[in-house]
């Protein structure tokens, strides 16, 4: 566990996050490092909550924000699939902490989607992006966050190159398949009490590769009505 460091500015202690998730050996790109350290986790938390300390934590509405190792493991799988131009979809975006790391490694000729089935976390989740290295994007409307059932996801926009799904689903939904670019990569936990993230990579030709990366423990992908009465 990192323990929040009691001194030092607030940008200082996500950079000393990120520096520790590098010493544990949880990732090696400079890349992702770049990006963990510009967009600061305590923006997309509530005020006085443990924003560095690497476990994950209860946003509401049986939501969670995923531990930074987390998303540093899941920004480094997708790290191929987030080149400048490229697009991204992030399911069940939440606070909306990735959706705003994968606008700013797309950048303004990219396009990052993210979509959350509770209004509420929408709206602050805007919020959140508002206060953050990646507001100019949302402002220019290359990064959108928008309500929807995030097992349709966002068919607008796809196919995409990189796709991030926040809950875990029984089996991958085919329209999270159908929504992938060929040569695209998607990062989905499967299962239902006991879950592994699958790295889900479309070849050129259309066919689908699927690995397991990790065993995990992510909130089920399911209606909001159902997440609301807790499942």
């Amino acid at each position: 566990m990192m323990e929040r460091n009691s001194s030092g500015s607030g940008i200082n202690k996500n950079k000393q996050m990120v520096e520790q998730l590098q010493q544990y050996g949880v990732f090696s790109s400079k890349k992702v490092a770049e990006v963990m350290e510009t967009v600061d986790r305590a923006l997309f938390v509530a005020d006085g909550t443990p924003a560095y300390v690497d476990s994950p934590m209860a946003i509401g509405y049986s939501a969670t924000i995923s531990a930074p190792h987390m998303h540093a493991t899941c920004l480094q799988l997708l790290e191929q699939n987030l080149q400048p131009g490229m697009r991204a979809l992030d399911v069940g975006s939440g606070t909306g902490y990735l959706t705003a790391c994968f606008a700013i490694m797309v950048g303004s000729q990219g396009r990052a989607v993210g979509v959350e089935h509770i209004p509420e976390l929408v709206s602050s989740s805007i919020k959140h992006i508002e206060k953050s290295a990646a507001a100019p994007l949302l402002k220019e409307g290359s990064l959108s966050v928008h309500v929807a059932d995030g097992r349709e996801g966002w068919p607008e926009h796809a196919p995409y190159d990189a796709i991030h799904v926040g809950a875990a689903a029984p089996e991958i939904p085919q329209p999270r398949i159908d929504q992938l670019k060929p040569g695209g990569r998607m990062v989905i936990p499967v299962g239902k009490m006991f879950q592994d993230l699958n790295v889900v990579d479309k070849n050129l030709d259309g066919s689908v590769s699927i690995r397991s990366e990790i065993s995990v423990r992510y909130v089920p992908l399911t209606s909001r009505d159902a997440q609301l009465k807790g499942y």
